[in-house]
């Protein structure tokens, strides 16, 4: 029997938290499927949410339950849904698109300047149950976990950054060693890159790093100088590719010094207000720079699969496993800047 009221995780108030209420379930469109949840993965979006700084505070309307990183399974379809199933497990695209943009028309989604997104602007995957247009489903194959379908929504950012750009034999920088900078060191080294090198200031998740990707290289940038570690490594000019991770101007700065001529960066990270950038020095090298939003609709999706059951492994990133009711404990250690990725079970 269908439930009339579920468990979610909500925004209530515009003030610091997130709390557990009962709301009603879903009532679904007829180009729309319902999923129950299974698990969840707290991402830094939801913690900018809980703690309602600046950003959450002029963007999340209240209430909203909260989250976009989640796995389930079908239990509801829409009348004109075809090709999908009730007890299809899945995953989800978490961007919302319109259809009637330039950028749709020509089939680049993820471009779609009228995005909304689940979580932040649409009732979100913090529940038991989460409505979603039958476009956004992706099914998950049976040898893909719920665990690791739940961080498929920042994998794909790790992806869609990492692939930017050809990697093959090349040497890569890193700046930034939070989860998805961790996972783009693995599809990195995936993807046949030569040398993998990644920056953070934060010994523990630099240790992660490695306990992840066991081949890359990490570096302390506050104890230690990036240029010894490119002559240890041999490479006479520096580094062709950069993915930039961290948000953090001086970490962009050393970037762009550390790479050759004709060098290629992509920007993920987000600082947090408008930085002095010395273009300069980016014209001189001419380098490259390209902005990325999301994953690629649906391209992102397919290559990350496929890279999954080709051996890619991220399991260990994941370092937090918490029921539900322990939803609290789950953002503690996730605002702690200690943890890799945190997973919520619902069931």
């Amino acid at each position: 029997m269908r439930p009339n009221t579920m468990k979610a995780l909500e925004k209530s108030k515009p003030e610091e938290g997130l709390w557990m209420v009962q709301a009603p379930v879903p009532e679904i469109d007829p180009d729309e499927v319902l999923i129950r949840i299974n698990k969840t993965g707290i991402c830094g979006t939801d913690i900018h949410i809980w703690n309602w700084d600046d950003w959450a505070s002029h963007t999340v309307p209240v209430p909203m339950i909260t989250g976009h990183e989640f796995a389930g399974e079908i239990v509801e379809i829409g009348r004109n849904v075809t090709g999908l199933e009730v007890g299809q497990r899945c995953s989800g695209e978490g961007h919302l698109i319109t259809t009637d943009s330039r950028q749709s028309r020509a089939g680049k989604f993820h471009l779609d300047p009228g995005t909304r997104g689940i979580g932040v602007n649409e009732q979100g995957a913090f529940a038991q149950f989460l409505k979603l247009p039958a476009f956004n489903v992706v099914p998950l194959p049976d040898d893909i976990p719920d665990e690791i379908g739940a961080i498929l929504d920042p994998l794909g950012n790790a992806v869609h950054t990492a692939l930017s750009f050809d990697l093959l034999g090349e040497d890569v920088l890193i700046t930034g060693a939070g989860p998805i900078g961790i996972m783009a060191a693995a599809v990195a080294r995936h993807a046949g890159a030569r040398n993998v090198v990644i920056t953070d200031i934060n010994a523990d998740r630099l240790k992660l790093a490695e306990h992840v990707v066991p081949s890359v290289r990490t570096v302390d940038v506050s104890k230690d100088d990036l240029h010894d570690v490119i002559a240890e490594l041999g490479m006479k000019e520096g580094f062709d590719v950069g993915l930039e991770m961290s948000g953090s101007q001086a970490a962009l700065d050393q970037m762009v010094e550390a790479l050759v001529m004709g060098g290629k960066i992509a920007l993920l990270g987000i600082p947090p207000g408008k930085s002095p950038v010395d273009w300069s020095r980016i014209v001189f090298k001419a380098i490259t720079i390209k902005g990325v939003y999301g994953r690629e609709m649906f391209e992102t999706w397919y290559k990350m699969i496929a890279m999954l059951q080709n051996g890619l492994d991220v399991s260990r990133v994941i370092t937090h496993h918490f029921s539900i009711d322990d939803f609290a404990e789950g953002f503690s250690a996730m605002k702690s800047g200690l943890s890799g990725k945190v997973v919520l079970d619902w069931t």
